[in-house]
């Protein structure tokens, strides 16, 4: 192999360890099966959702994970893989994106990590069942005012019945 090729390799598992670094999250997939339809309508929606989404060769992820720290991820660089890396603000987002196409398409999440921890397809799975950051602050909203509009309520009730 000429120093040519060996400066491009490591330029590009160098570009992959900065994905990596300047994510929240990584989710892991095998694409085997998905037609270009659905890929594109997810690649549609994983960009809107600021996911950075790419096919990456398994030496180079091999490399990147090790790299960056995040060891224990062999078995899952094996056949086709493609890498989403989930923005700062909403590590979620790829999980809830990609949980969504496996169950449509034949598409397979295969690992990740989000916020530094790692997670087999299930977890992955369980974290895109948590709602959206939006939704999430309109619950906790809800939940802090809940106890005063039923104590508004309350005095509105007792003031009908004194007058």
């Amino acid at each position: 192999m000429s120093e040519h090729n060996i400066d491009q390799r490591k330029a590009y598992v160098a570009d992959v360890v900065e994905k990596i670094n300047n994510s929240s999250s990584v989710v892991l997939v095998d694409y085997r099966g998905i037609n270009v339809a659905q890929d594109t309508a997810m690649r549609k929606a994983l960009r809107e959702a600021g996911v950075v989404y790419h096919v990456i060769k398994n030496s180079a992820l091999a490399r990147a994970f090790e790299q960056t720290g995040n060891n224990g991820f062999d078995e899952y660089f094996n056949g086709p893989t493609a890498a989403a890396f989930g923005p700062k603000d909403d590590p979620v987002a790829p999980c809830r994106i990609l949980a969504e196409y496996a169950g449509k398409t034949p598409l397979t999440i295969k690992s990740g990590v989000v916020e530094g921890k790692k997670f087999d397809e299930n977890g992955i799975k369980s974290l895109a069942s948590i709602p959206e950051k939006p939704v999430l602050l309109a619950q906790l909203l809800g939940l802090l005012t809940s106890p005063m509009r039923s104590l508004a309520i309350a005095i509105s009730e007792v003031a009908k019945q004194k007058a």
